[in-house]
């Protein structure tokens, strides 16, 4: 715990910032709203029988709006590598083992999920259509393609569901139990 606290201490000598810089923050908080609609767009749509009016509809703006927060984590990843994040509060060696393998597969779910959601569009008939403009497609229409980038695209959703509660359960953690300050980090 000592060389964790000294680390930090080290950290804090060298100028780092105390919170993530506002762009960075706008963007988390835009990102985790859009991929909570998006989640439960998801959950909802893929239970609605054909035939279902505004089905279509329903499933373009749920691509549209993933293929935009793909490129809004890409933006946020670029921030991140200038700018750099604060330093994480003292803490057990396995917390932050935990919060840096939450962080990784969080935005490995960020990147994945868009990715194998344009990958299981691009093996159907329809494709993808970005706000109302048709993407190329990487594949035709092959159902075996399509169902298994959608299914690879269902678990992702699960982990990352998963990656997102142990997420706010560690955020709440630290603000309720710990108070350390480590969510004021995040707040505007």
């Amino acid at each position: 715990m000592n060389a964790t606290r000294s680390t930090d201490i080290a950290h804090r000598g060298k100028a780092m910032p105390e919170r993530f810089p506002m762009a960075l923050i706008v963007l988390h908080w835009v990102i985790a709203a859009c991929i909570i609609a998006m989640l439960a767009i998801g959950l909802y749509m893929v239970g609605l029988p054909r035939g279902v009016p505004f089905k279509a509809a329903l499933i373009n703006f749920h691509k549209s709006l993933g293929l935009t927060v793909f490129l809004l984590v890409l933006m946020r990843i670029g921030v991140l590598m200038v700018s750099g994040r604060p330093p994480l509060p003292p803490m057990r060696a396995w917390q932050r083992a935990a919060a840096s393998a939450t962080q990784v597969l969080l935005y490995a779910a960020m990147v994945a999920m868009p990715v194998t959601g344009y990958l299981g569009s691009s093996f159907n008939t329809y494709g993808t259509r970005f706000w109302g403009m048709l993407l190329p497609k990487w594949g035709w229409d092959d159902k075996a393609l399509r169902h298994f980038w959608f299914t690879l695209h269902e678990i992702v959703a699960w982990v990352f569901i998963a990656m997102i509660a142990l997420h706010v359960a560690g955020a709440l953690k630290h603000q309720l139990i710990d108070r350390d300050g480590l969510l004021r980090r995040m707040l505007p």
